[in-house]
């Protein structure tokens, strides 16, 4: 399971309201008639219009600076893996979400009239897509990126050739065209995958947007906070603040194996993830202490998901280690944006 909270995005193409983000989640629904559209939802209501979403989050934002968020984005991307356990994907995520929203009220160290912040005190709407695009970061459009320029330069080749501007072998250059495209690396239905091609099989996920301001629009509650957990002096009162992401993302995989019946890998877990990054000699000494068969899933995973891994596996525990950890310098990179998991 992979998830991102994000910050409203203030200025640039993003307005100080929600409209455009709204919008934006709408873009599924485009080519779709009435009746065959997801609506948004919350935690009690299933067919929420986008006009009312945006008229709720931009109306409950009191006492917020210009420089301050006005709502966050939360996204919930479940594995292939995970998906094959849902036995209808909007129903299912659509439950689920509505017990990853507790978890998210439950990681907050905040109190509203002396109690802890409860899932009736936030205002959130959630939309469930089924598509998904390859971005230009995706491992399968950057590596067919050399194969893309020749394509595009042997074209514009041909444009000059057309024009007299140069001489050229125009049938030669469309045969070559034809080789770039069938040899590039990363091929889906017969076509080379390039940025924006939609992606096949199940791509169902969870968007969120969830308000700063409590539902009573006197409170902010800001999953961005630094702090995990502290307490302020404010108007001579001390005030709890903070919100454990760690705790989040722990309580949304066990919540989601909880319903569906999950067996979690040991590279599926945010907790392993995180010492990916943190510590990639530790991360893979770990990993080979796996029995044979959760090993040998572990890699198809990290095959997969762009994270690199050896071609082969030592038999030597400190062999792996020195190995991986100066390819791991490499691509730790690619490996942090793979992994989403907003740290």
């Amino acid at each position: 399971m992979y998830i991102t909270i994000t910050a409203q995005k203030l200025g640039g193409n993003y307005s100080s309201g929600s409209g455009d983000f709204v919008d934006y989640l709408e873009k599924e629904n485009q080519d779709l008639d009435q009746d065959g559209g997801e609506y948004f939802f919350n935690q009690y209501d299933d067919k929420i219009t986008a006009e009312e979403v945006v008229r709720e989050i931009d109306a409950n934002t009191a006492k917020l600076e210009k420089t301050e968020p006005r709502f966050y984005s939360i996204t919930l991307s479940p594995s292939k893996y995970e998906l094959n356990r849902l036995q209808n994907s909007s129903e299912d995520l659509k439950k689920y979400t509505r017990e990853v929203m507790k978890d998210y009220v439950a990681s907050f160290n905040r109190e509203i009239n002396d109690r802890p912040v409860s899932i009736d005190d936030i205002k959130y709407y959630a939309k469930i897509e089924h598509q998904r695009t390859f971005k230009g970061t995706d491992k399968q459009v950057r590596e067919n990126q050399p194969f893309a320029s020749k394509i595009l330069q042997l074209k514009s080749d041909i444009q000059k050739v057309e024009r007299g501007e140069i001489s050229g072998n125009i049938a030669r250059m469309e045969r070559e065209i034809q080789k770039l495209e069938k040899t590039a690396p990363h091929q889906q239905n017969g076509e080379r995958i390039v940025q924006g091609m939609p992606k096949e099989g199940n791509q169902s996920h969870v968007h969120i947007i969830v308000s700063r301001k409590d539902a009573s629009n006197r409170f902010s509650l800001s999953p961005g906070s630094k702090y995990k957990a502290s307490k302020v002096e404010l108007n001579g009162k001390t005030v709890k603040r903070g919100f454990d992401r760690d705790k989040f993302f722990g309580k949304a995989e066990k919540t989601f194996d909880k319903n569906f019946g999950y067996q979690r890998n040991f590279v599926e877990t945010y907790n392993a993830r995180k010492e990916f990054i943190r510590n990639p000699k530790s991360y893979f000494s770990a990993l080979m202490k796996l029995p044979t068969s959760e090993k040998a899933m572990a890699m198809r995973i990290l095959k997969q998901t762009g994270m690199p891994i050896m071609p082969s596996i030592p038999t030597s525990q400190a062999q792996l280690a020195l190995k991986v950890f100066n390819r791991l310098r490499k691509g730790l990179d690619i490996a942090v944006k793979s992994s989403s998991i907003g740290i």
